[in-house]
């Protein structure tokens, strides 16, 4: 990977991580179109998502810090158990848990078999029409002081399933909310909130794995690619957070189900490999 492609990724990375049209869906997508013409690997992605998770830390640093101070708070009396923020990071590890437990589990796959375009454009198509009924039909009016703990480990559960290239995390998270109640802005913010542990841990572990195979990962390249990925994401998650907080997520719907049945026909023609 030259630093050409590697930045040009990282900017994909910032663009689509955040938007629900998963951005290792694109990664995937983009490294087979670019000279080398090669799938970056889900190492390349997990460690330039921590470009963009940082960009999450920093816009949320006030509301991170409130969270951890309350719930370090809950666990030695001085704060209520039952206190919002509190709570608010239990969930964030409640809901945490499936990722991890299956991303451990299913590694391998992971790595392999679910990064296929062939399955890649389904889950776009796939869950770009669960998504769309979910914004048709959710009553959109919790908001996420109202999260319960049964909701966080659905949520945690929906985030999992992003394990999978094509069915994006914010926007599998997001689907998870909108059929609970809540408005898009919430159900939006708290898959921000809740991908924090899981991609800054999956990243890491890629990157611990990278300083013995610096060539298989990209070394400097990777890293100027995730420098991008963090500049471009600041940038991604205000714009987001705005545009839903008075529109539908009907744009990105029809894009999904657009870019999955391009992917088919390229994969017919023979200009991608599956």
């Amino acid at each position: 990977m030259n630093w050409f492609e590697a930045l040009f990724l990282g900017l994909i990375q910032g663009l689509t991580e955040f938007l629900p049209i998963s951005s290792s869906a694109h990664l995937r997508i983009v490294g087979e179109l670019l000279p080398g013409a090669q799938d970056p690997g889900a190492a390349f992605t997990a460690i330039t998502q921590l470009g963009t998770e940082t960009a999450v830390a920093v816009y949320f640093w006030k509301d991170i810090v409130r969270i951890v101070k309350s719930w370090f708070g809950s666990l030695t009396g001085r704060v209520p158990r039952n206190d919002p923020d509190a709570r608010m990071g239990w969930l964030i590890i409640i809901g945490t848990l499936p990722i991890v437990i299956l991303g451990l589990l299913f590694q391998d796959q992971i790595e392999s078999t679910f990064r296929s375009l062939w399955i890649v454009a389904t889950m776009l198509i796939v869950f770009g029409i669960i998504l769309a009924i979910a914004d048709a039909v959710g009553k959109q009016q919790r908001r996420l002081d109202q999260l319960t703990y049964k909701h966080g480990i659905l949520y945690g559960l929906a985030q999992a399933m992003a394990l999978i290239p094509g069915v994006s995390r914010s926007g599998g998270t997001i689907t998870a909310g909108l059929f609970m109640g809540y408005t898009r802005e919430a159900a939006a913010r708290y898959a921000f909130l809740l991908a924090i542990p899981a991609v800054f841990g999956s990243g890491l572990f890629q990157l611990a794995k990278s300083l013995d195979e610096p060539m298989v990962y990209g070394g400097w390249e990777t890293a100027g690619a995730t420098l991008v990925a963090f500049i471009v994401g600041f940038i991604i998650i205000g714009w987001f957070l705005r545009y839903v907080s008075s529109r539908s997520y009907s744009l990105f719907v029809w894009y999904r189900i657009l870019l999955g049945v391009v992917i088919y026909i390229l994969l017919g023609l023979g200009v991608l490999t599956a």
